[in-house]
């Protein structure tokens, strides 16, 4: 079982805010991606994909993640979406993408084309489904 992840109340109103902050960081997981810059393309995807969970997160209970460690976003998300397959394969594509944050970002080991195509590949998924989720949850 997860570790219940420590939370702040938010309006849900703001659900469409971290979808902004999702769009930036996939956009410029695309634009590093495109340079060349693996390191770069996949922490960006990784941060698109944690601010994805957030926006879901506030848009479904008005609440968000304050834990610093980030994997508790998606504990988060998958205490609120309860028993949905939808949410259920979101959040094992968001374990996979954190499962790579510590090695992108601060091991020595440079990011590979194929690892950052696949992280990116995904983040964009993460985000698709989030503005989605937010849009039905007509806030």
């Amino acid at each position: 079982m997860p570790e219940r992840a420590k939370t702040v109340v938010t309006s849900r109103a703001e659900a469409s805010l971290y979808l902004g902050k999702a769009d930036q960081f996939v956009e410029q997981a695309r634009s590093a991606l495109e340079g060349s810059r693996n390191d770069a393309a996949m922490l960006n995807a990784i941060h698109a994909a944690i601010s994805a969970a957030d926006a879901v997160a506030v848009a479904l209970s008005g609440r968000r993640s304050a834990d610093p460690d980030h994997r508790r976003a998606v504990d988060l998300l998958e205490e609120v979406g309860g028993r949905s397959e939808t949410i259920r394969a979101s959040v094992k594509q968001l374990r996979t993408l954190l499962a790579k944050k510590n090695a992108v970002e601060y091991e020595s080991r440079r990011a590979k084309a194929k690892e950052a195509v696949g992280a990116v590949s995904s983040a964009v998924r993460i985000v698709e489904w989030a503005g989605e989720t937010v849009r039905r949850a007509k806030l």
